[in-house]
């Protein structure tokens, strides 16, 4: 059988790279339900007519099918895709579930997706998701457009990735598209749309692409478009952002209504989390189905590679003929963020193994006695191993240390001598009872570094 080869786009991290993806993952559970969202998973396909809701996303969809499919077998149930994202599948959840959830919902999401996109640094074709939206039946007052960043803030803040000059790790990027749209409607733009989606590709063509894009799918003239880009160079970390909005001279009631919603999500931040959000006229997010705040994220450090957490308000994506329910949200790329991070090693682990003591074999015919100090010790919470054969103690400590445990445990002899435990960082050797004894708590679990 010939060697097997990495299939591209698909990460497998190593025992260190998981031990860190599960602190994130234990941080961003515990954040999300100090906020009140309550956990969900869905299944991980889809009908592919929902899966396109979304929009042209028709080559990113994986479908599903059956090597040795039978007849008729997927009867009324069309094609099938693996979900590329979160968000749908949540809507399409909460249409089914409706009669039975209490509403505002709140649900957090922490899941695989799957896209058919070029594989690159920071992209890939399998990776997490960690979500969080709120929804309601009818309407969703704006303020909890207000809280969606404090939550992500709270939940990355934490993370060992800061610089050395006391900022926060991210920049979360916020605009509103009803700031976009009223403006663009306001200047005598056609097709908002069309022009929303052209500036939205503005830090891929830039200004003279831009341009380019608005006379060309949303018929601008050269001072509609030159408007559209003195409006997505306003940005600022307090609510002065309106004032230079309003400077333009442009009005209409829905550039308004997004201003004072903008307005109150940048105050929100100021007050609670300083730092934390910037109001950036640029951000437009392409998908459709946004109506009002949206939002990216910057890793500081990273910037070159784009958003690694994105999201906003959307009215119409979980509705039907009856009742709609608007919600906000935004999604976490985890596995972009820590792929970013472990290229640059900027994110370590103390040790390569859970394991805090190895319990040294004497001898093949004694280790039940081995066996039961492990079990001692791990049933007071300390993570244990015996060693894997009763080689000299010398070669059982340099096991110890290739994997980085930082204790070696030697049981007692039979002349009466008691157990020693040894920390074989600094050598230090001392007497020790299992149903007693207790490793700093330093030591107990494996840290996380930048």
């Amino acid at each position: 059988m010939s060697k097997p080869r990495p299939i591209s786009g698909f990460p497998e991290w190593a025992p260190p790279q998981r031990m860190i993806e599960q602190y994130v993952l234990d941080r961003l559970r515990s954040t999300f339900e100090l906020y009140g969202f309550a956990p969900l998973e869905t299944r991980a396909v889809e009908p592919l007519e929902q899966l396109l809701r979304k929009g042209e996303t028709s080559k990113e969809v994986y479908l599903i099918s059956r090597l040795q499919e039978e007849a008729g077998a997927s009867a009324g149930e069309g094609s099938l895709g693996l979900h590329f994202d979160l968000t749908v599948p949540f809507a399409r959840y909460v249409l089914e579930n409706a009669g039975k959830l209490q509403f505002p919902f709140r649900r957090y999401q922490i899941q695989k997706v799957w896209r058919g996109e070029r594989p690159q640094e920071g992209r890939y074709r399998e990776f997490l998701q960690a979500d969080i939206d709120v929804v309601d039946r009818d309407t969703l007052p704006p303020h909890y457009e207000a809280e969606i960043p404090l939550v992500i803030g709270d939940a990355l803040a934490g993370l060992p990735i800061g610089g050395t000059d006391g900022r926060l790790p991210i920049l979360i990027q916020v605009n509103n598209r009803k700031v976009l749209e009223g403006f663009y409607r306001g200047i005598g733009l056609a097709d908002p749309l069309a022009a929303l989606r052209a500036v939205d590709r503005l830090d891929r063509v830039g200004p003279d692409g831009v341009t380019k894009l608005l006379a060309e799918t949303a018929g601008a003239t050269d001072a509609q478009a030159k408007a559209c880009l003195a409006l997505a160079e306003i940005s600022a970390t307090d609510p002065s952002f309106a004032d230079a909005v309003r400077a333009l001279g442009v009005t209409d009631p829905l550039l308004d209504e997004g201003l004072a919603e903008l307005v109150a999500v940048m105050e929100n931040a100021s007050t609670y989390a300083p730092g934390l959000c910037v109001a950036d006229l640029r951000i437009a997010r392409g998908l459709d189905y946004y109506t009002g705040t949206v939002y990216e994220t910057q890793l500081r450090g990273f910037e070159r590679f784009g958003s690694v957490c994105s999201g906003g308000r959307y009215d119409n994506l979980a509705s039907d003929e009856n009742v709609r329910f608007p919600g906000v949200g935004i999604s976490i790329g985890v596995t972009r963020l820590l792929g970013l991070l472990f290229g640059a090693n900027a994110l370590t682990i103390s040790r390569s193994v859970p394991t805090c003591v190895l319990v040294a074999l004497v001898d093949e015919e004694r280790r039940a006695e081995s066996n039961r100090i492990a079990d001692a010790l791990r049933r007071r919470g300390i993570p244990t191993e015996v060693a894997p054969s009763a080689a000299k103690y010398g070669k059982q400590i340099r096991y110890a240390e290739r994997r980085g445990i930082p204790y070696v445990w030697f049981p007692g002899g039979d002349e009466g001598t008691g157990d020693e435990v040894k920390d074989i960082r600094s050598g230090e050797q001392v007497g020790a009872a299992a149903d007693v004894w207790q490793p700093p708590a330093a030591d107990l679990r494996p840290t996380i570094g930048g």
